[in-house]
């Protein structure tokens, strides 16, 4: 799997240096001009009118998007999810096609890739057949902001451990109507104003690592989910204005690696090395359901800002969209190729964002699955010179604002910003580490980078 993710990545490199970042300019690719002559090249000995192998035919249009024996061989708008494009570059050379010859040229894998992804049009005059979803966000849909705004005021003084050096900020968040931004410390948490750039103060965290901070949506209750590896987890809840504990659920024999707290804080999920999904009530700390889907570590968690929906992801890509109240599937969401290291909702529900080890920052269109916006090498770090293979490009986390943009983290050393249509609005160079964590300032006017020397930077 890890080396079909990686030709799939070639592939789409060498889209890119044929037809630039932006495709959109270029005219769309049709069957009757570009596929079908690939067709007649590579496969029409063995799946045309004469001959059908596996009962597939792909003389004609009709004929190729109705498949084979085995089904459908092309999926709209999804040349990831399309069995031809699998045939095509299978790493086996028993399994690829076309059998007992050279593989495709990169050039003509992608003229196909394009052909799926824009929508499988037989003419130069088609339409494209990708479906129009409306996910346009709204401003005005933004609510919730509470009566009294919650700000700390004369908390506990906290003891913390010396260390050789600072803890990476593994996890942060900013509330999103004060100025106080969150940040992960060794068997703490240190709270800063987000206008003065100063301390405010700090949480008492003894159980270890803070993997997981989030607020909640009227900013009155800060999450922390964490602990110590291979020994204990659970999560924390605190009272904003005092730092007092509310609550503490779970308990697990590792570090929780993933929490979220859903919007009317009724409910708690949680969920790490374990690979099962828990979800708490907050009420009396029992447990209301498991989720054993995941055949791997679970890496985030994330409930949706309406609390109708439940997002997991894990190390294999695998992403699960559930009903928060049963847990029950509503819809797989397979795209990714390495650990999701992300996720996060649109303040309108309408939408989440996913990011990953794979490079790629995808734009979910909840209602029916559809990755609308695929931002394919979101990180990219150049080439150093005199190296070969795969450059590690992962996006280490992404958050959205209020407004609809999203920032993004990756191992190039730079923090991007989003517009809610998926184009970069600003980017950021990071010189003192590699950013993992990153944020918003309440009032929209500062992005927040946490990196791997512990450092929190402070972004106009």
């Amino acid at each position: 799997m890890q080396t079909l993710s990686c030709v799939l990545v070639a592939f789409w490199v060498s889209i890119f240096s044929l037809y630039g970042e932006d495709t959109k300019s270029e005219k769309p690719i049709n069957f009757n001009d570009h596929i079908k002559p690939l067709l007649r090249k590579h496969c029409l000995k063995c799946h045309g009118d004469d001959k059908q192998k596996a009962g597939l035919n792909m003389q004609n249009y009709s004929a190729l998007l109705k498949g084979g024996s085995g089904g459908e061989v092309v999926v709209i708008g999804r040349s990831s999810k399309s069995m031809i494009i699998h045939s095509l570059t299978d790493p086996d050379e028993d399994n690829r096609m076309p059998p007992k010859k050279a593989p495709l040229a990169d050039k003509e894998i992608a003229l196909f890739q394009r052909w799926i992804d824009e929508g499988l049009r037989e003419s130069s005059s088609s339409k494209s057949l990708v479906k129009k979803r409306d996910i346009s966000f709204k401003p005005s849909v933004v609510s919730g902001k509470p009566e009294k705004i919650s700000m700390p005021d004369n908390l506990p003084i906290v003891t913390v451990p010396k260390l050789v050096r600072p803890l990476p900020v593994l996890a942060m968040d900013s509330s999103p109507w004060a100025p106080i931004l969150a940040v992960s410390a060794q068997n703490h948490i240190r709270l800063i104003n987000t206008e003065t750039e100063t301390k405010i103060g700090k949480l008492a965290f003894p159980e270890g690592i803070p993997h997981v901070i989030r607020f909640s949506s009227d900013g009155s209750v800060l999450m922390v989910g964490g602990g110590t590896p291979v020994e204990r987890g659970n999560v924390v809840l605190f009272d904003v204005n005092s730092g007092k504990r509310l609550a503490e659920i779970g308990d697990e024999i590792d570090s929780v690696i993933a929490a979220s707290l859903s919007p009317d804080q009724k409910m708690i999920a949680l969920g790490g090395t374990g690979k099962t999904v828990k979800v708490y009530s907050t009420v009396d700390g029992k447990l209301k359901y498991k989720v054993s889907k995941h055949t791997d570590w679970i890496t985030d968690l994330a409930f949706s800002p309406d609390g109708k929906m439940l997002a997991s992801a894990d190390r294999t890509g695998m992403i699960y969209l559930l009903e928060a109240s049963s847990g029950i599937v509503m819809l797989n969401l397979e795209e990714h190729k390495a650990t999701v290291n992300s996720l996060d909702w649109r303040s309108d529900s309408k939408v989440m964002a996913s990011s990953g080890e794979d490079g790629r920052i995808i734009w979910w269109n909840v209602k029916d699955g559809f990755p609308v916006i695929l931002k394919q090498n979101a990180h990219q770090p150049p080439r150093p010179k005199g190296t070969y293979g795969k450059i590690p490009n992962g996006v280490l986390a992404a958050r959205f604002d209020q407004q609809g943009n999203l920032v993004s983290a990756g191992r190039d050393h730079i923090v991007r910003l989003w517009s809610p249509s998926g184009e970069v609005k600003k980017k950021f160079n990071i010189e003192s580490g590699i950013p993992i964590s990153t944020s918003f300032s309440a009032d929209g006017q500062k992005v927040i980078s946490g990196d791997t020397s512990g450092l929190v930077k402070f972004l106009k």
